[in-house]
């Protein structure tokens, strides 16, 4: 569209399986969207301190680090605390949500997710004044 030059907007994205990593890539990435992904959540935590992100969506259940703890960590780090991060995972228990959102999570989408979901959140943060660094 004539006029819509937007800076692009980064997501990260820490999913094992290849599949829903794929999905949500060609579901979000339009050219002003760029998705990148990890596999495991020690590759997840690399990416996340090599390059600014505007959004980190994080499965639960991951190799070498599980997202509960990268998420912990993330939150933890002045450089990426205050990214938004949402837990994208199939444990749906209210013990599983309270365990992300006392680690930091900002919200948690519910596998299977619909994409509709998904794209809401990101035009919702896309359009949202930047947050402010913590002092």
């Amino acid at each position: 569209m004539a006029g819509m030059s937007q800076a692009p907007f980064h997501i990260l994205l820490v999913e094992d399986e290849p599949v829903i990593r794929e999905l949500v890539r060609s579901m979000l990435s339009d050219g002003t969207v760029d998705v990148v992904c990890a596999a495991n959540g020690l590759e997840g935590l690399k990416l996340a301190r090599s390059r600014t992100f505007h959004l980190i969506l994080m499965d639960v259940v991951l190799p070498q680090l599980d997202g509960i703890s990268a998420c912990r960590i993330l939150k933890s780090d002045p450089v990426t605390a205050s990214v938004p991060l949402y837990m994208l995972t199939a444990k749906a228990k209210k013990s599983d949500m309270e365990s992300a959102t006392q680690a930091g999570a900002d919200g948690y989408i519910h596998k299977p997710f619909r994409g509709a979901e998904l794209m809401a959140l990101v035009e919702r943060l896309r359009m949202a004044p930047p947050r402010s660094e913590p002092a």
